[in-house]
């Protein structure tokens, strides 16, 4: 049997195989961040395709820190029921699901909001919009949001929470010295750069509990110029270790990085699979809680290698699983073909029209059929 097909635990959390949903924005939430029948079937599907750990889409923590349309949240109790329909349809089929808490800091958009967005400095010409510079209260407030996000994720039923500290989003602002200027203890040396991400796991820690997993995603670096490097990547990925995180998973670049970073279109040929292997190799040299890989896999035998190697201990992946919520499960069941995924990025149209994501040509493919 392929070692992607073993069982395995991340702190107790017990995963059928070695395969990872890594967290995509669905467009499918309510106007208020809820779960609908739509989002509902998503993770359905996902579940029900063998998927073994599911990552929820980013959820905002809070009201201000939403970052696009139809946004799952988690930011206020109301929508903890709703959140656990979601989990137990999950669970039917035997799949984990852990979700993303986010916030998405100068990324934030303020025509949703309705606010102005935070951040850990205001940097002219890097923010999309305006953005205001975080005090102390607002650190403390952001601080408790987590934690009380952290706490409704457990009510919900999730199997463990991820922070989101990628893309460009707050937590990846505060620790990268391109959007961090400040000259208080948030800001400077990478440890002092660090502070907040620190501060909330030990918060969200203090309330989940020692078993619950905790998990973190992590930019392995911003790919722009003056902005996290892969060195200050690793020596986050130590401190995480260090404060107790359970699981890494590794990504890369920002909405600003462009051709800088790794196209994550056109990816016609193995050779362009895995784009960050050569980062993970380094964090699996220096750390030792499990690492997830995500980044341009579509073959079956891409994603073995990895695994085989010690490159990852996971894999994860985003777009194959649009147009295939069942790749998985014909993977197990011996069609080792590779993902239909075009790496065309198409799926994120319609999300931003209100309809929700989808792989428009699997879309297109299919009305041909009827219309023949």
């Amino acid at each position: 049997m392929s070692k992607l097909f073993e069982f395995s635990t991340i702190k107790g959390m017990s995963l059928a195989n070695r395969f990872v949903r890594s967290a995509t924005w669905e467009g499918m939430a309510g106007d208020d961040g809820s779960v609908t029948p739509a989002l509902m079937a998503c993770m359905d599907q996902l579940a029900e395709g063998q998927v073994g750990l599911i990552i929820s889409s980013h959820a905002y923590i809070s009201p201000e820190g939403q970052a696009g349309p139809k946004q799952l949240g988690i930011y206020k109790d109301d929508l903890i029921d709703g959140l656990k329909q979601m989990t137990d349809a999950v669970h039917r089929h035997g799949s984990k699901i852990v979700v993303q808490m986010s916030h998405s800091g100068c990324s934030a958009n303020p025509k949703i909001t309705g606010q102005t967005a935070l951040g850990p400095s205001c940097v002219e010409g890097i923010s999309p919009s305006a953005c205001r510079e975080m005090g102390s209260d607002d650190i403390k407030n952001l601080i408790e949001a987590f934690e009380q996000a952290a706490k409704r994720a457990r009510e919900a039923g999730f199997d463990g929470v991820q922070l989101h500290a990628a893309h460009g989003y707050l937590l990846n602002q505060f620790i990268s010295p391109l959007f961090n200027k400040r000259t208080d203890g948030y800001g400077g040396s990478v440890e002092h750069r660090y502070q907040v991400v620190k501060e909330v796991l030990k918060k969200v820690r203090s309330i989940v509990g020692e078993s619950f997993p905790v998990l973190i995603k992590l930019n392995s670096q911003d790919f722009l110029e003056g902005g996290l490097t892969l060195e200050d990547s690793l020596f986050i990925g130590s401190l995480l270790e260090k404060d107790g995180i359970d699981a890494i998973e590794l990504s890369g670049g920002t909405m600003r990085s462009g051709k800088n970073s790794p196209s994550r279109m056109g990816i016609s040929g193995e050779d362009k699979e895995a784009y960050f292997s050569e980062a993970a190799r380094a964090f699996k040299k220096s750390i030792k809680v499990p690492l997830i890989l995500v980044g341009g896999l579509r073959s079956f035998s891409v994603a073995e290698k990895v695994i085989e190697q010690g490159i990852a201990d996971y894999i994860s992946m985003s777009r194959p699983f649009i147009r295939e919520p069942g790749l998985v499960k014909h993977w197990q069941s011996g069609d080792r073909r590779k993902a239909f995924c075009l790496s065309d990025n198409q799926c994120f149209g319609p999300a931003m029209a209100g309809e929700g994501i989808y792989c428009a040509m699997d879309r297109k493919e299919k009305n041909e059929v009827k219309q023949a």
